[in-house]
């Protein structure tokens, strides 16, 4: 099959599972482009495979496109105007779809022909991932001959963010009108796309998969008078709840003070947090690291012994979809401690891998933390749960294969 993957900034820390799914779409013999509407930052240094697969050459990035619908229909037909001699059935086509789609659509079009006329593009799937690139994938549809299937997958934030320009309701309808299938990474996620109008009939739970070769299950091991470390992995957003694992662990640290907390990511709230810190009293035991490649948020798994996800529903609605580096921690045999909130109950066994307790609850965050702490004859005994529910329902290979089933029953 030639599939193209639709996607905002590529590649990114915080897309790597879909890396590792082009990946292992490509290690089954089937063609991959990706379209992309962002640069991603140090983009070779992410992934290591991105190079070795030459991800990068088959990678197109999209014009930007304006907000403005004016300025769009401008755009638009003055591309029109420049290319029609090329093509006139084709610009003739598209130059008149505002009479059945929205202008957005329409503007889209326009503006990516120059990019899709020279390359005669033809694929049997695209897969758009998260509903705010539905758009994009909308145009790409039309401009390959509008033969392809339309794979959509919810991630989370693209169905809880109501203000959300690119997930407007006419934008929802267009997409939920054209798009072939839906995958979810979560039930709840599932949920809430259907409470947007997707069709219940097409949507599939098929969660984000690990490489599980590539984590090395080493559950940690108590040592009298070494540093307990705490780790937390993402970024420095208002839903990840940061705010309330460091009120816990200040909270414990005042009974422990053998404890560290590391914190891997960056983000707008890391001046804030910083201070809280330092104002806790627990500024030199709290590390902020800044963003990490995988290979090295994995040698801080392995060397850490509780992993902590405090996250909540922000304030503007946004909220975590299954939140992978609680898998992540899982498969190396960490710990975990995290909340219930959205997918994640999906994604944790609650008191058997790790506990969950209620958004914001500093209180309950910190007991379970300081249980975890003084009971380190259980942390084996967590890790070893974590990674057999990890090895069951989150392996990447499993998955694949079921993303590939997937394409060909829409085919």
């Amino acid at each position: 099959m030639r599939i193209a993957f639709v996607v905002g900034k590529f590649p990114g820390l915080s897309i790597t599972f879909i890396i590792n799914q082009i990946i292992g779409l490509m290690e089954r013999g089937h063609e991959v482009d990706v379209f992309s509407t962002t640069y991603g930052e140090d983009r070779v240094a992410l992934h290591p495979d991105i190079e070795r697969y030459h991800i990068l050459e088959r990678t197109t990035y999209l014009p930007l496109v304006s907000r403005s619908p004016f300025r769009q229909a401008v755009k638009g037909y003055h591309r029109v105007g420049l290319n029609f001699l090329k093509a006139p059935k084709f610009y003739s086509k598209i130059s008149l779809s505002p009479l059945r789609y929205h202008h957005r659509v329409s503007s889209l079009i326009q503006n990516y022909s120059k990019v899709f006329h020279d390359r005669k593009c033809h694929y049997d799937i695209i897969h758009c991932h998260f509903l705010t690139h539905g758009l994009d994938s909308l145009a790409i549809k039309k401009l390959t001959k509008n033969e392809a299937k339309l794979i959509v997958t919810f991630h989370g934030y693209d169905v809880n963010v109501p203000d959300n320009i690119r997930c407007s309701p006419t934008v929802c309808n267009l997409v939920f009108q054209e798009a072939d299938l839906y995958t979810s990474n979560t039930s709840y996620t599932a949920m809430k796309a259907m409470r947007l109008g997707c069709p219940s009939d097409k949507i599939w739970i098929l969660p984000v998969g690990l490489d599980l070769s590539k984590y090395k299950f080493s559950p940690p091991e108590y040592q009298a008078g070494k540093t307990i470390k705490i780790l937390s992995v993402g970024r420095l957003v208002e839903k990840k709840g940061l705010e309330f694992s460091i009120r816990a662990f200040a909270k414990v640290s005042l009974e422990n003070p053998n404890v560290e907390y590391q914190i891997v990511g960056d983000g707008p709230l890391r001046g804030r947090l910083e201070s809280l810190s330092h104002d806790l009293g627990v500024g030199k035991k709290v590390r902020f690291l800044g963003g990490k490649t995988q290979d090295i948020v994995q040698s801080l798994y392995q060397k850490s012994h509780i992993f902590v996800l405090s996250s909540v529903t922000a304030s503007n609605g946004d909220m975590e979809g299954q939140a992978l580096v609680l898998q992540e921690a899982q498969a190396i045999g960490l710990p975990v401690l995290s909340t219930f909130h959205n997918g994640i109950p999906d994604g944790v066994l609650n008191g058997r891998s790790g506990f969950l307790v209620p958004e914001r609850d500093v209180e309950f965050l910190a007991e379970r933390l300081l249980y975890l702490i003084k009971h380190p004859e259980i942390w084996r005994q967590m890790g070893t749960a974590g990674r057999k529910f990890i090895e069951k329902k989150y392996d990447l290979n499993m998955l694949n294969d079921r993303l590939v089933e997937l394409y060909k029953s829409c085919l």
